[in-house]
Protein backbone atom coordinates (compact mmCIF):
# COMPACT_ATOMS: atom_id res chain seq x y z
CA UNK A 1 0.00 0.00 0.00
CA UNK A 2 1.24 3.51 -0.89
CA UNK A 3 0.23 6.71 0.58
CA UNK A 4 -0.67 9.07 -1.73
CA UNK A 5 -1.06 12.11 0.58
CA UNK A 6 -2.79 13.36 4.43
CA UNK A 7 -4.60 16.16 4.42
CA UNK A 8 -6.25 17.50 7.52
CA UNK A 9 -9.56 18.57 7.79
CA UNK A 10 -10.90 21.49 9.43
CA UNK A 11 -14.05 22.11 10.79
CA UNK A 12 -15.74 25.27 10.42
CA UNK A 13 -18.97 27.32 10.08
CA UNK A 14 -17.12 30.07 8.04
CA UNK A 15 -15.00 27.98 5.05
CA UNK A 16 -14.47 30.93 2.54
CA UNK A 17 -12.94 33.22 5.79
CA UNK A 18 -10.66 30.31 6.37
CA UNK A 19 -9.81 29.87 2.58
CA UNK A 20 -8.40 33.55 2.88
CA UNK A 21 -6.71 33.07 5.99
CA UNK A 22 -4.91 29.92 4.20
CA UNK A 23 -4.32 32.17 0.75
CA UNK A 24 -2.28 34.68 3.02
CA UNK A 25 0.08 31.18 3.57
CA UNK A 26 0.13 30.38 -0.09
CA UNK A 27 -2.69 28.25 -0.57
CA UNK A 28 -5.29 27.74 -3.19
CA UNK A 29 -8.41 26.53 -3.85
CA UNK A 30 -8.25 23.45 -5.73
CA UNK A 31 -11.36 21.99 -4.81
CA UNK A 32 -15.13 23.11 -3.85
CA UNK A 33 -17.70 21.13 -3.27
CA UNK A 34 -19.49 23.48 -1.21
CA UNK A 35 -20.08 21.61 2.04
CA UNK A 36 -15.96 21.08 1.52
CA UNK A 37 -12.95 23.02 0.18
CA UNK A 38 -9.50 21.73 -0.18
CA UNK A 39 -6.64 24.36 -0.55
CA UNK A 40 -3.30 23.54 -1.78
CA UNK A 41 0.09 24.65 -2.30
CA UNK A 42 0.65 25.58 -6.00
CA UNK A 43 4.40 24.77 -5.63
CA UNK A 44 3.65 21.35 -3.69
CA UNK A 45 0.50 20.31 -4.54
CA UNK A 46 0.32 17.26 -2.11
CA UNK A 47 0.65 19.94 0.72
CA UNK A 48 -3.05 19.93 1.42
CA UNK A 49 -5.66 21.48 4.01
CA UNK A 50 -9.70 21.10 3.90
CA UNK A 51 -11.61 23.19 5.02
CA UNK A 52 -15.48 21.66 6.08
CA UNK A 53 -18.75 22.65 7.54
CA UNK A 54 -20.16 18.85 6.94
CA UNK A 55 -19.29 15.76 5.27
CA UNK A 56 -22.10 15.23 3.11
CA UNK A 57 -22.61 11.64 3.46
CA UNK A 58 -21.19 10.90 6.36
CA UNK A 59 -22.34 11.03 10.28
CA UNK A 60 -19.35 12.28 11.35
CA UNK A 61 -16.76 14.94 10.45
CA UNK A 62 -13.23 13.39 9.57
CA UNK A 63 -10.24 15.03 11.51
CA UNK A 64 -7.96 13.51 8.44
CA UNK A 65 -7.87 12.34 5.18
CA UNK A 66 -5.48 9.84 3.90
CA UNK A 67 -5.06 8.91 0.15
CA UNK A 68 -3.75 5.41 -0.56
CA UNK A 69 -3.62 3.50 -3.70
CA UNK A 70 -5.40 0.35 -2.51
CA UNK A 71 -8.17 1.18 -0.87
CA UNK A 72 -9.71 -1.68 -1.00
CA UNK A 73 -6.32 -3.53 0.78
CA UNK A 74 -6.45 -1.06 3.22
CA UNK A 75 -10.23 -1.63 3.99
CA UNK A 76 -9.99 -5.40 4.79
CA UNK A 77 -6.67 -4.71 6.91
CA UNK A 78 -8.09 -2.27 9.02
CA UNK A 79 -11.51 -4.21 9.53
CA UNK A 80 -9.57 -7.81 10.29
CA UNK A 81 -7.36 -5.31 12.74
CA UNK A 82 -10.88 -4.86 14.79
CA UNK A 83 -11.12 -1.12 14.27
CA UNK A 84 -13.93 0.42 14.93
CA UNK A 85 -15.50 1.53 11.05
CA UNK A 86 -17.25 4.80 11.79
CA UNK A 87 -18.23 5.05 8.00
CA UNK A 88 -18.64 1.95 5.32
CA UNK A 89 -16.92 1.50 2.17
CA UNK A 90 -18.69 3.30 -0.50
CA UNK A 91 -18.52 5.08 -3.53
CA UNK A 92 -19.02 8.59 -3.60
CA UNK A 93 -20.51 11.36 -6.74
CA UNK A 94 -17.65 12.76 -6.39
CA UNK A 95 -15.59 10.53 -7.89
CA UNK A 96 -13.65 8.79 -4.63
CA UNK A 97 -14.04 5.28 -3.05
CA UNK A 98 -13.80 5.71 1.35
CA UNK A 99 -14.52 4.63 4.33
CA UNK A 100 -13.80 5.82 8.13
CA UNK A 101 -12.05 4.46 10.49
CA UNK A 102 -11.29 5.57 14.04
CA UNK A 103 -7.90 5.78 15.42
CA UNK A 104 -6.77 4.68 19.14
CA UNK A 105 -7.57 8.41 20.36
CA UNK A 106 -10.89 8.33 18.64
CA UNK A 107 -9.89 10.80 15.83
CA UNK A 108 -11.57 9.84 12.83
CA UNK A 109 -9.93 9.02 10.17
CA UNK A 110 -11.18 9.34 6.20
CA UNK A 111 -8.88 6.64 4.04
CA UNK A 112 -9.90 7.19 0.20
CA UNK A 113 -8.77 6.06 -2.94
CA UNK A 114 -9.70 8.14 -6.05
CA UNK A 115 -11.53 5.93 -9.04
Amino acid sequence: MTVRRVVPNLQSENPERNGEFYGLLGFEEVMNHGWITTLASPSNPTAQVSVMTEDATAPVHPDLSVEVDDVDAVYEAVRKSGAEIVHPLQDEEWGVRRFFVRDPDGRVVNVLGHR
